[in-house]
């Protein structure tokens, strides 16, 4: 696995190699045998000479690298260890096993550095950890947290392009651990204690990225849905399915296409209960039917394509229009779909919302109460407007939910349709029950 390809470290590992360091001085200060020094300069000039020497005594540079980071704290000092360093593991991942061989694990001293003032030292450092990580076959919990924690305040700065780019592309080889994928995640009420991974990558995927960030992106996103629990519950937290199909749609190459597909493909795998009907709703189904009529570099896109579609076509057969809107409000997030605007949609299903103790129309008040989004609350004001009216009890019921007086209360919201919409399912709770 290769570090990650970033110009700013590319640019300053140029310049950090062609910088002459006292390593003379070092010995005579103590802080280096004379060993040591002899070993770090037979490898500190032309990379091509050096790869010959780290090939044929990499255990005794694994174990020299580990003892400098540990012994030496000058940031120029430091930046050049760790260009020698990420020289030593970039595309040789034979060479990375080694440091799970050593009596001192090198993830201390890496991990300290995540600290640094400087921004190439925390970078560098940032990228050497989490490439080791992602060979580890057992790492330690704290280990991954603290390296988690540290990608999640990298990618979430946004005055930072850089620190953005390295942290989601470390983030393409930490969530390849199982073990960091489920600490993504924390059990509901907990949320505070897990890094805020999940958090900065939809806010990324927000934002308008450019063709190889979304690559990025798609592919962080392909490796959290193999958990399970993400996948159960990461689309009703945090409305997945809308933003990755968007993303598929805007792709220039190839390669997001097929991290997106596959993500899908996860999801209704691992998940269909929760994931089948949202994509249902944000038109998965038409977008990958047209996909299939097209030509892809890569095999494996199509056979994804036609088994995503196939899942979808058998789900939308056996879905009725109310199963739909069911499904909409477990979303957590309500768009105008047909059934909002539909008399006879509401003439025939008003009642169901009161089944098995208001199951449904609990959701939806839930939604009115507690959602942000200016479209949800628009839609959901709506659907309390048609369900009294076409609800013999419907008044009652929502007053009894204690309901009317967040209708009331929206009707000063600053989005207009909200407004406007509150306004007409009050004077619909204000007069008598429709009959």
């Amino acid at each position: 696995m290769s570090l990650v390809a970033n110009p700013f470290l590319s640019d300053r590992s140029l310049k950090i190699r062609a910088k002459a360091i006292p390593w003379e001085g070092y010995q005579r200060a103590g802080l280096l045998g004379a060993d040591d020094v002899q070993l770090v300069q037979r490898v500190a000039g032309a990379r091509d000479k050096a790869e010959s020497i780290l090939d044929a005594e990499g255990e005794t540079y694994a174990a020299l690298y580990i003892r400098l980071l540990n012994k030496l704290s000058r940031k120029d000092t430091l930046q050049f260890i760790l260009v020698l360093l990420g020289d030593f593991i970039a595309d040789r991942d034979e060479r990375i096993s080694l440091f799970f061989r050593q009596p001192d694990s090198p993830y201390p001293p890496l991990l300290k550095l995540l600290d640094s003032q400087d921004d190439f030292v925390r970078l560098k450092a940032s990228a050497i950890a989490s490439t080791i990580l992602s060979y580890d076959r057992q790492p330690a919990d704290q280990v991954v947290a603290k390296l988690l924690q540290h990608l999640s305040h990298l990618i979430r700065s946004p005055n930072e392009p850089e620190a953005q780019d390295v942290g989601t592309q470390c983030l393409e080889s930490v969530l390849r651990v199982a073990r960091a994928r489920s600490m993504c995640w924390a059990p509901e009420g907990q949320e505070a204690k897990a890094p805020k991974v999940i958090e900065g990558l939809v806010q990324l995927l927000r934002t308008d990225p450019s063709p190889q960030m979304q690559y990025q992106l798609g592919f962080c996103f392909w490796l959290l849905t193999f958990d399970q629990t993400i996948a159960e519950q990461i689309n009703s937290h945090y409305n997945l399915i809308p933003l990755l199909l968007d993303l598929s749609k805007r792709a220039i190459k190839e390669k997001v296409i097929r991290v997106v597909v596959a993500s899908f493909c996860n999801l209704v795998t691992k998940a269909p209960k929760q994931n089948l009907a949202p994509m249902l709703i944000a038109k998965v189904l038409p977008y990958v039917q047209t996909l299939q009529g097209r030509k892809f570099s890569d095999e494996e896109i199509k056979e994804d394509v036609d088994f995503l579609a196939d899942e979808l076509k058998k789900s939308f057969e056996g879905l009725t229009t109310y199963d739909e809107y069911k499904s909409e409000l477990a979303t957590g997030h309500l768009t105008w779909s047909p059934p909002h605007k539909n008399d006879d949609f509401w003439r025939d299903n008003a009642h169901k919302l009161t089944d098995k103790d208001r199951e449904q129309l609990k959701v939806l008040v839930h939604l009115l109460v507690s959602s942000t989004e200016a479209l949800t609350l628009a839609v959901a004001a709506n659907d309390i407007a048609q369900f009294v009216k076409y609800h013999d009890n419907g008044k009652k019921a929502i007053e009894d939910l204690g309901a009317k007086a967040r209708v009331m209360e929206l009707m000063a919201h600053g989005d207009p349709d909200v407004k406007y919409q509150s306004l007409v399912a009050t004077q619909r709770l204000m007069s008598h029950a429709w009959a």
